[in-house]
């Protein structure tokens, strides 16, 4: 299945027909990579992406192809060729033997329904760790093997699961305990730390409200009142179940923490386009 979601796409800055899209651009060799939230044709938290892209890149000790005001150009033309608007956009730099190549194109959002959001959603625990889990690299194996499981056991979203038996993150998304109106997430060491998760803390230190940052026991996922998830998809999305554990679902801390991250999210578009 062809990964790229739209008519057009950037190849080393050039603007491409999606019919040479080939898949193996990205997943020969290694890719670093972002997936942005586009709303009304505008990325959200542009410049957090960039900064972790750099990141990334330098944990992995890769070079930048290309710099920020180039790659921000090269969004506003493929936007404007495409013409998606409310989408997710995905950046890979990738190396493979002596070719660089960076490609940004749109892939097909999958987010949660309403339905979802008030009722909550399935997860699995999954026994894995990522390598490098600091740095947003694909890893192709890890993924597959995690998408099959996620079919198998009618999941929305795997757990990670350390060989301490700790939850750090899920496995494409950053994980929040509830616990007597406190949360707990893993520290950021042990994860990818996610753009939405960074703005929730943000938004839990505004608002007083008390974060532990500890990994939990999977013995002690049932002593929790609720589970939810942060991700560029998902935004903030609660846990009915983790297995067979089921959870309070309409929490209104984490309905709050929802509403706020939303606000967050419209502002860093008008300083986009600013």
């Amino acid at each position: 299945m062809n990964e790229c979601y739209g008519k057009k796409f950037i190849l080393n800055g050039v603007l491409q027909p999606a019919e040479l899209f080939d898949n193996s651009l990205v997943y020969e060799g290694d890719s670093i990579y972002e997936v942005i939230r586009m709303v009304k044709g505008s990325p959200v938290f542009f410049n957090d992406h960039m900064e972790r892209l750099a990141a990334s890149l330098k944990i992995q000790n890769k070079k930048q192809q290309v710099d920020i005001p180039l790659l921000k150009k090269a969004i506003l033309n493929l936007t404007r060729a495409d013409k998606k608007k409310e989408t997710n956009l995905k950046i890979v730099f990738n190396y493979n033997e002596n070719a660089l190549n960076y490609l940004i194109y749109f892939i097909e959002p999958i987010y949660p329904s309403e339905e979802q959001y008030r009722t909550g959603v399935k997860g699995i625990l999954y026994f894995a760790e990522r390598k490098d889990p600091e740095s947003k690299v694909i890893n192709h194996k890890l993924r597959s093997s995690i998408y099959y499981k996620l079919i198998h056991e009618s999941g929305y979203e795997a757990l990670l699961v350390n060989e301490d038996n700790l939850i750090t993150e899920g496995s494409r998304s950053n994980i929040f305990f509830v616990k007597n109106d406190t949360l707990v997430t893993a520290p950021d060491k042990l994860i990818l730390n996610g753009i939405t998760r960074k703005y929730i803390l943000e938004i839990c230190r505004e608002n007083g409200i008390e974060v532990k940052l500890e990994c939990v026991k999977v013995k002690d996922i049932p002593e929790y009142d609720a589970i939810f998830m942060t991700g560029t998809s998902p935004m903030v999305l609660p846990f009915y179940c983790i297995d067979d554990k089921y959870f309070n679902v309409r929490l209104s801390l984490i309905e709050q923490l929802r509403e706020l991250y939303i606000k967050k999210a419209a502002d860093s578009i008008l300083n986009f386009r600013s």
